[in-house]
């Protein structure tokens, strides 16, 4: 026999249809921000019984409660504060100074077969040296100051942006040039337009690669020399074999990474708002 419901269904519209369908089967679903901190927060529970049961020794891995009360100690003298905002400095400067740079060059090669012909060559070049080989050179240059570190984070950061933005340059549909150029956009137009905006979603990948690229170099950076930041907190750590206090830094580093590329989602979000984009299944 055929309930009231069962004939609701039998006549109900296909859209209502798929939309009861598609909540039933959500109904059960485990909330996505349980699934995402489930496996975090089972490897921080494993870290912390490993270590309270003595496998993992301190002098190896602090446990995760010595190095919350580490942080908390820190942040009460102030030493977090002073190291992040150095490093962050550190950072900020060499990003502007390597996104000037990297824009720049791979505009001209990017629009201009004679921009190529000169400036990507070497580019290329450069790219494949060892930004952290560079060291012994920049500390010739420009001495043990600050001047090295900030170099070696733009150093850093110019190639993997160039990269991108050359190869989002090149990579514009052809049919969309044409299309502009036939409603009467100037060459100007065309690239304020055109070329430039769908470049924009391969260049704002290398933004999020090369902002990654410039913690991994300020590591490397902070060894010149340095009487601040994180890694110097780090370099001293690492003398005293102070493991939560190592822990604690590279806790900071992550942490700064994902608000960079927080920062730089916000500006996807803003600057593709045309584009609609593939959220997963």
């Amino acid at each position: 026999m055929t309930t009231t419901s069962e004939r609701e269904r039998t006549h109900a519209p296909p859209e209502l249809e798929t939309l009861r369908t598609g909540h039933e089967h959500g109904a059960g679903r485990i909330p996505r921000w349980v699934v995402k901190t489930a496996s975090p927060v089972a490897l921080v529970v494993l870290w912390q019984v490993l270590s309270s049961t003595g496998v993992l020794p301190r002098d190896v891995l602090a446990a995760p409660l010595t190095v919350v009360g580490t942080a908390a100690d820190m942040w009460a003298d102030g030493a977090i504060q002073s190291a992040v905002l150095t490093s962050t400095g550190r950072v900020v400067a060499g990003i502007a100074i390597g996104l000037v740079t990297a824009v720049v060059l791979a505009t001209l090669s990017g629009l201009f077969r004679i921009g190529e012909d000169v400036i990507d060559a070497p580019v290329q070049m450069l790219r494949t040296v060892p930004v952290i080989g560079l060291i012994p050179l920049l500390i010739i240059w420009f001495g043990i100051g600050e001047e090295p570190k900030i170099a070696l984070i733009a150093l850093a950061v110019t190639f993997p942006l160039y990269m991108n933005l050359f190869g989002g340059i090149r990579n514009v549909d052809a049919t969309l040039v044409e299309a502009a150029r036939t409603l009467g956009l100037g060459w100007f137009g065309q690239v304020r337009h055109v070329i430039l905006p769908s470049a924009m979603p391969q260049f704002l990948v290398g933004l999020r690669f090369s902002l990654g690229t410039a913690w991994l170099a300020l590591v490397f950076g902070e060894t010149i020399n340095a009487t601040s930041g994180i890694g110097y907190e780090m370099n001293t750590a690492r003398e005293f074999f102070q493991t939560d206090v190592i822990v604690v830094c590279l806790a900071l580093y992550a942490l700064l990474g994902l608000l960079g590329d927080f920062v730089v989602r916000m500006l996807e979000r803003g600057f593709l708002s045309w584009r609609p984009a593939f959220s997963g299944k």
